[in-house]
């Protein structure tokens, strides 16, 4: 059973209310979860990139990278080193959970996959509601401490910690996880 890795609203100008203090500790996942990413890539594994549009149903993923690429901070690090690559997939969602209103549902579906490395930001919201989704749909769900933000670690501990209580989720951090799904292939 293959994995996908989904990679949560990493790529984001990060120009709201709390937006420096996330883009913050946004670009400290950034370096683990390119490594996850290289990973999967690695062993042919599925990355799919699940992001906000920000509420503008006008501008293409694409219209997005480019411009966070060119924005001063976090952004523009985050999208140099996570910028979408070729064999990627990319879905834009239009509220918290990347399974709302979206295709993901269809595309982990023609791909196969039954289980999901969730990474991404932030990791009280966005990530929490798609792991939700994720859990109740009856997916096999990990989601590595180190690679998940918020705009403070006591949020990201505590919803990190949620995960663990109510949902049994593997939060160990990357390298690990990254070791269990190798040995389980």
């Amino acid at each position: 059973m293959r994995p996908a890795l989904l990679i949560i609203d990493m790529i984001n100008l990060f120009d709201f209310d709390g937006g420096n203090q996330l883009g913050v500790h946004a670009l400290k996942a950034c370096g683990p979860i390119a490594t996850l990413r290289q990973a999967f890539a690695d062993r042919n594994w599925p990355v799919l990139f699940v992001n906000d549009n920000f509420m503008d149903w006008n501008q293409e993923f694409t219209d997005l990278v480019a411009k966070c690429r060119q924005h001063p901070g976090p952004s523009s690090e985050i999208a140099a080193v996570l910028g979408p690559k070729p064999g990627e997939y990319y879905v834009l969602k239009p509220r918290h959970s990347g399974f709302l209103c979206t295709t993901l549902p269809a595309i982990l579906a023609d791909l196969k996959l039954q289980e999901l490395v969730i990474t991404g930001v932030a990791t009280d919201s966005c990530v929490l509601a798609t792991v939700q989704d994720a859990h109740m749909r009856g997916y096999k769900v990990r989601v590595p401490q180190d690679c998940v933000a918020a705009q403070t670690p006591s949020r990201s501990t505590r919803a990190l910690a949620l995960m663990r209580e109510s949902m049994s989720l593997d939060t160990r951090g990357a390298k690990t996880v990254l070791h269990s799904l190798a040995a389980e292939q």
